[in-house]
């Protein structure tokens, strides 16, 4: 019990109680317990073995809950007890053998996962004389199950969809329904040999006849429940009637039963019906556990605030590492995606198209420029070659009417079913379509398109690729599908030749769907059609949406939003075509293109460097109240990378705009980008960065290099010259005073592998050479200015001869080498040591 006491006890009166071991424990105890109401229940169950209300047995299973989690406390509490291992345990009792498991300690056991543990090797097996040789091979005399409680666990489990739960009812319904006609049929087979037995014997032996608890049969609670569900309150008389006067009561309660097992088998039949239509339209949505939350997260993730959100908080952290000096640089990109199937952006572009055409708030002049953009321009940008039109508009809207139903997403039709360009768009926004006229598609790997775009066309490329990659998603699993088919039809006509059963999915032999109605090889064509008709209107979305699951299984809620996403793009096109800011960064892109400021070879990037960063000035200039973006479409191995990279505008739009162009002018004039070629050898006649006799030994000796070690695939252009360099460096220029400033902890370096150790080796040779040369010089003047007397007064004067004004002394001369140059030291020995002055 908890003493309370108002005050402090001494030593000597506690040491009564207990010893410092036990009330240590107890402290403990209550330390980890934590609550104070657990650890007063824990106190209370020590109450009642304490006054022999429970055994010591007993309370090790009360107080099992409380220490259970605690081996080490549990084992300090059964040595107060004085427990030994299996002291009390006796193969005969069932509690017994409960606390002969409790003591075994399991943390220290053989585990497999987390809810088994192997017994140990000294543990006594109970005994069981119904064990037979096919028991001990089979059953598990070594594992025990060792539950592991939900507050142990990490464990989430995931919240069943109401799909789930509606086939999980079902499943009960049946349950219930089945054990129902099993317990009514087995009393009719118990009463039935009851009625056949009393058949057989007299009438005498029928009057004394008479039946136990069990109505003829092997169970009491059987024959019970059946006649409780039918009769209800009257049936412990109707049981006391079957066991006192079996020869009248058998043929009556045997009809009953006979009529209601009849009576649920015609419902039974009509439940079936139900259920089959419940689980025909519940088993498909109760697999999809994704699009329960899908359809209300993507609507909140393709808002333009979330598209904005997201790059600033990359753009945070980007600044946050570069502050902090885990990031090398800042110019680093902070989204990066990846095109693999450009094919997907004329899949795209089509439900772009189809969509456009039939939006009456939308002019025809619009029209006609968002079909140039989505059909020129993009496909340009990303470095494929749009498709010729041969075609009018008024033929494809016929033609697409005309072939309703049909493949309209083959390659031989695609081409046919593209919207083509229009007659006579407007002057200011016709620039759309001079990118194919202006530079032909290049099939290069390795090469690069710039673009600098405003919050809007932001928006657009990140709808738009989240587009391309559903859709490549969709068609990919198409065509995994496909091939898991026919892999499964090679193998079933490999193992079952001569037979003509047919074998099905399970879901459709158990009648839990339909067979779909369009073929594996049309799935990618009919889900962009459903698409069409989803946008058109043609088509319930719930109607979709199980078509889809039908089709793609659990995969197929990627398209749910498909309507959705291509009304969204359709929205900032429809704004990209009528903002005033959004034509001009395509003007611009456009004019600095035909300069050559907006891609090229990567190669030869260095060259474009200075036009590039006067086509960034103009870009943000020309976006002075918005964000700035920076995007780079990198073409490479037949993939296209799109980088995004928010540029920090916040000191250039603080700045007079007139100012920003004089420095665009200035930067212009000063590195001379007027005429500057673009290739990376013209740049080098034009600007010389080496002497012309450097360069060609230079290149001569890297020639030879590249020769010896083209064998190796992996070797890197740093191996090919022995040079590391780095370029980091960051410099900002200044609006009032067009000075440039460099940024802390940027830097340039190049460093010649090997050179340190190089120059150790040819050091002496080189300070031989020079004292050489030094020394005939010196020969040389000597032999003209100065005469043989001199020399000697001189050596003299070294040596301390002949000198009455010095103190005496004795001077000796010594010769040696330094660094292979002979050298003479003097040395001067004083007899008597000189007078301070």
């Amino acid at each position: 019990m908890k003493l309370r006491g108002t005050k402090d006890l001494s030593v000597a009166t506690v040491g009564k109680y207990g010893t410092l071991q036990e009330f240590s424990f107890f402290d403990k105890v209550r330390r980890v317990l934590k609550s104070q109401e657990v650890y007063e229940n824990f106190l209370r169950c020590i109450a009642l073995f304490n006054q022999e209300l429970v055994s010591g047995s007993e309370l090790l299973q009360l107080v099992t809950p409380f220490l259970g989690k605690f081996p080490e406390l549990f084992a300090q509490f059964k040595s107060f007890l004085g427990v030994k291992e299996l002291s009390f345990a006796s193969p005969l009792s069932d509690r017994s053998g409960d606390g002969m498991s409790r003591e075994i300690d399991y943390a220290s056991c053989k585990r497999i996962g987390s809810s088994y543990r192997a017994l140990p090797k000294t543990y006594q097996q109970p005994k069981c004389s119904g064990r037979t040789a096919i028991c001990k091979e089979v059953l598990n005399d070594t594992w025990v199950s060792f539950p592991s409680w939900s507050e142990d666990s990490t464990f989430v489990s995931s919240k069943k969809t109401p799909y789930e739960e509606q086939l999980h009812r079902c499943e009960d319904e049946r349950f219930e329904l089945d054990v129902v006609l099993e317990t009514n049929l087995a009393t009719i087979r118990v009463l039935e040999s009851v009625q056949k037995k009393l058949s057989r014997l007299s009438q005498e032996d029928q009057e004394k006849f008479r039946l136990d608890d069990c109505l003829g049969g092997t169970s009491e609670v059987i024959q019970r429940r059946a006649i409780y569900r039918i009769y209800g309150d009257k049936a412990p008389e109707i049981i006391e009637s079957l066991k006192k006067n079996p020869v009248t009561a058998v043929p009556v309660v045997l009809k009953r039963l006979k009529a209601k097992e009849e009576e649920w088998r015609e419902a039974q039949q009509g439940f079936n019906k139900i259920w089959r239509e419940q689980y025909e339209k519940a088993y498909l949505k109760s697999l999809d556990h994704q699009a329960v939350n899908f359809k209300q997260n993507d609507t909140k993730a393709l808002r333009s605030k979330s598209l904005l959100n997201e790059i600033e908080s990359v753009y945070d952290e980007h600044q946050e590492q570069h502050s902090e000096g885990r990031s090398s640089s800042t110019n680093e990109p902070h989204l990066i995606f990846i095109y693999e199937d450009k094919q997907i952006l004329e899949d795209a572009a089509s439900l772009i198209s189809y969509y456009v055409k039939r939006q009456p708030t939308i002019q025809k002049e619009d029209q006609a420029t968002i079909r140039q953009i989505v059909h020129h321009f993009i496909p340009e940008l990303f470095f494929s070659q749009p498709p010729e039109h041969n075609i009018s508009e008024e033929s494809t809207d016929e033609d697409r009417e005309n072939h309703q139903g049909q493949n309209l997403d083959t390659p031989e039709l695609r081409k046919k079913h593209m919207p083509g360009p229009p007659s006579s768009p407007l002057e200011t926004k016709a620039t759309f379509c001079d990118v194919t006229a202006t530079e032909p598609h290049n099939t290069l790997d390795d090469v690069y398109s710039l673009f600098f775009v405003n919050n809007n066309w932001y928006f657009f490329l990140r709808l738009h690729q989240t587009l391309c990659s559903r859709l490549l998603k969709i068609y990919r699993q198409a065509q995994k599908q496909l091939l898991e088919y026919r892999t499964e039809k090679e193998r079933e006509k490999l193992l079952c030749e001569g037979r003509k059963e047919k074998t099905n999915d399970p879901a459709m032999e158990l009648r839990l769907k339909q067979p779909s109605e369009v073929e594996l090889e049309e799935y990618y064509p009919a889900f962009l059609d459903m698409v069409r008709s989803l946008l058109d209107g043609n088509i319930d979305p719930t109607q979709y949406e199980d078509t889809l699951r039908e089709m793609f299984t659990i995969h197929a809620y990627i398209g749910f939003t498909m309507d959705k996403l291509v009304q969204n793009i359709v929205r900032q096109l429809h704004h990209l075509v009528s903002d005033d800011i959004c034509l001009k960064v395509v003007e611009l892109y456009l004019n600095e293109r035909k300069r050559g400021a907006a891609g090229g070879n990567l190669s030869s990037r260095c060259v474009r460097a200075a036009k590039e960063t006067s086509y960034q000035w103009k870009a943000e200039r020309c976006m002075a109240d918005e964000n700035c973006f920076k995007v780079m479409f990198l073409q490479r191995k037949g993939q296209v990378i799109m980088t995004i990279e928010l540029l920090d505008t916040e000191e250039t739009q603080t700045e007079d705009p007139v100012e920003v162009q004089h420095l665009a002018n200035y930067m212009e004039q000063y590195v001379g980008v007027e005429g500057a070629p673009n290739t990376q050898n013209d740049g080098f006649l034009l600007k010389p960065v080496f002497l012309q006799r450097n360069l060609k030994k230079f290149r001569k000796w890297q020639c030879k290099q590249v020769r010896a070690l083209r064998s190796e695939v992996k070797s890197s252009w740093k191996r090919l010259i022995g040079v590391e360099s780095a370029c980091n460096v960051d410099c900002r220029f200044k609006l009032n005073t067009h000075k440039m400033m460099f940024i802390m902890n940027s830097e340039d370096y190049m460093y010649r592998r090997g050179a340190l150790c190089r120059a150790k080796q040819v050091q002496p040779v080189v300070l031989l050479k020079h004292h050489q040369q030094f020394e005939e010089w010196h020969n040389r003047w000597l032999e003209e200015n100065v005469s043989m007397e001199a020399v000697d007064v001189v050596q003299d004067w070294l040596m301390g001869d002949e000198d009455e004004e010095m103190v005496p002394c004795k001077t000796t001369c010594e010769t040696v080498n330094v660094h292979g140059v002979p050298v003479n030291r003097y040395r001067v020995q004083y007899s008597r040591r000189p007078a301070s002055p």
